[in-house]
């Protein structure tokens, strides 16, 4: 069990507000379903009231009961798998596949499709979520990598936890964005109000994405990225705070409909170390039909569409 605490600065209204602001990756729902089972003490006395105020020089501690294991079947599914050895592989995930069990998708992700691929993910220590080191959004398409053993996991989240794990996307966005190359550093937490969402907010999460423009047709951008962190819709945040949302966006952009699944966004190119023997690995995911259409369609070329130019690229996760 994961123990949190913080000593309040500013009179809060309420407890749960308090939490909320301070770990704003959680839901309030979430946070408020674990005062009430007397998950959260402040100056060491359980508090199971969601209105407590808090005061300036209170201390706050938050535990985090452990994820109890799902039943989580495996079920055989045709998976594009780039690279696979014995520790680990790497795959393109297409549109629409959810990558873990959660509320509204118990089967048919993509954990129960590597469970019949991988038997032997059974053993790993998180039932829920066996090999995952990182996730894409459910219709956002390409390249994942994935963990087969306990220490290739380990060894893969060190890397992102390090910045050194090189993740590049391509994505169409809404717009002319104002200079050919650029990067966005704002923190990112839960929407204030639509907790459906992420946003960039004062108190989020670090979060840095790096751009460029590769190519314009009209009033769209075909943009590289490169992510120097990870966060929970960190792209498609970024991208909709810069004005440029991304094409297709259902949850950041109020601009038209297109013939996507979702968001015009995918995960291109990964770079990693390999975790048994020290190898560095790079792997691309080739664009999904339906977006090469729509690009087509937009009256992009084919040679927007391919490699980008190395001397053009902002500078790739160093060794």
């Amino acid at each position: 069990m994961e123990v949190r605490a913080f000593q309040v600065v500013q009179a809060v209204s309420r407890l749960d507000q308090g939490l909320v602001q301070q770990w704003p990756e959680f839901s309030r729902s979430r946070l408020q379903k674990l005062i009430q089972q007397g998950y959260v003490r402040v100056n060491q006395q359980v508090q199971t009231d969601k209105n407590y105020p808090l005061r300036p020089g209170d201390w706050v501690h938050l535990a985090i009961p452990d994820p109890q294991p799902l039943d989580t079947p495996a079920q055989p599914m045709a998976l594009d798998i780039l690279y696979e050895d014995d520790h680990l592989l790497m795959l393109n995930k297409p549109a629409g596949l959810v990558v873990h069990p959660a509320p509204g998708h118990w089967d048919g992700t993509l954990v129960n499709a590597l469970l019949a691929h991988c038997p032997n993910l059974l053993a790993m220590a998180d039932k829920q979520r066996p090999g995952i080191v990182h996730r894409l959004d459910k219709d956002t398409t390409g390249v994942m990598v994935v963990a087969k053993t306990a220490l290739a996991q380990q060894h893969l989240q060190q890397q992102i936890q390090s910045r050194r794990l090189g993740r590049e996307y391509l994505g169409l966005v809404h717009g002319r964005l104002p200079q050919p190359t650029g990067t966005i550093n704002a923190p990112i937490g839960r929407h204030p109000q639509q907790r459906q969402k992420m946003a960039v907010v004062p108190n989020g999460r670090p979060a840095v994405t790096h751009w460029q423009v590769l190519a314009t047709q009209g009033n769209y951008s075909w943009v590289y990225l490169r992510l120097e962190t990870g966060r929970t819709h960190q792209i498609r945040v970024h991208l909709s705070h810069l004005g440029h949302p991304l094409v297709g966006d259902p949850l950041y952009s109020r601009k038209g409909v297109t013939q996507l699944p979702g968001q015009a966004l995918h995960a291109w190119r990964l770079r990693c170390q390999h975790p048994v023997s020290g190898a560095w690995l790079t792997v691309t995911a080739p664009l999904p039909e339906p977006l090469v259409r729509l690009l087509r369609h937009l009256g992009f070329k084919n040679d927007h569409l391919g490699e980008i130019p190395a001397q053009n690229a902002p500078p790739a996760n160093r060794d």
